[in-house]
């Protein structure tokens, strides 16, 4: 018999890391301040009516060529070298999946984030994923970047939650990810999912995923609770925790509450339905 799947979903940036991605090299190589390059974005957003995410990565190429920074994937995949992830993050990903193996369960973890795939393949924890989905660009002959491939915004970053539960994880297959699939064909079910993430660009994912049954956590960096109680009064999460990761912390504590309940509840349904087939039969 296989076994069940439980997948966790995680945003990226003051998720697993403990700010934007782009600050921690990319935009200190480009000579500016956050402020400055968000503030260009922001800018730009306002001037051309611009969606906010296009904006930001068409800001990324102009200001790498005003620098004279060939924008590759290897480039953006070194910004991602030295990305700083909360407390106990690298060693999250062996310990979780250890557990659901103890549980009888498979863990598979996914990203869904507005920031730039080609600097999360760059960090320390990207091997730990199933799949990334995040911003990427088209490259030109020589391996610069030319044009977005993919841009997800917050709305947009729940077509992927569809992708993982239904298993289809190439993003040129449109059919397979809008075909009606009975919620017990799912790879992954919408009541195994565990989404993670850290403030408003996560509520449609926070909400879709709770509502549905599974069970959605809202992080926070240690002393800025706040920047999560919106989430709290408007009823969009399941728990709320500190962004620490570390083995025993009040994060491990209730993830793998969670791991062990969607276990024995999958347990209960086999049993279910081994009974009532037996006695089905026998009538």
């Amino acid at each position: 018999m296989s076994k069940t799947t439980i997948g966790i979903l995680y945003d990226f940036d003051k998720t697993l890391c403990t700010t934007d991605m782009q600050e921690y090299d990319f935009i200190k190589n480009l000579g500016m301040t956050p402020a400055e390059f968000w503030g260009e974005a922001a800018n730009l957003t306002k001037q051309c009516e611009m969606e906010k995410i296009l904006a930001y990565m068409l800001v990324m190429i102009k200001k790498c060529k005003e620098k004279g920074i060939p924008l590759t994937e290897e480039y953006l995949r070194s910004c991602g070298e030295h990305v700083e992830l909360f407390s106990g993050v690298a060693t999250w990903f062996d310990r979780i999946n250890a557990f659901g193996k103890s549980m009888g369960v498979n863990i598979e973890h996914y990203i869904i984030s507005s920031g730039t795939y080609e600097i999360i393949e760059g960090t320390p924890i990207a091997k730990y994923f199933k799949k990334v989905f995040a911003c990427r660009y088209v490259y030109d002959q020589n391996g610069e970047a030319v044009w977005p491939a993919h841009a997800i915004n917050y709305t947009l970053k729940t077509q992927y939650i569809y992708r993982i539960s239904k298993g289809v994880l190439d993003l040129t297959d449109d059919e397979g990810v809008n075909r009606e699939q009975d919620e017990s064909l799912r790879r992954i079910s919408y009541q195994n999912m565990i989404y993670l993430g850290d403030g408003m660009t996560d509520i449609p994912c926070m909400k879709m995923v709770k509502e549905r049954g599974g069970k959605s956590i809202a992080v926070y960096p240690e002393g800025k609770g706040d920047t999560v109680k919106p989430l709290v009064d408007d009823d969009r999460i399941n728990y709320v925790c500190v962004a620490d990761y570390s083995e025993n912390s009040t994060l491990e504590r209730i993830v793998k509450l969670m791991i062990e309940n969607m276990a024995i509840t999958e347990k209960l349904k086999k049993e279910e339905r081994s009974q009532l087939s037996h006695y089905k039969t026998k009538k």
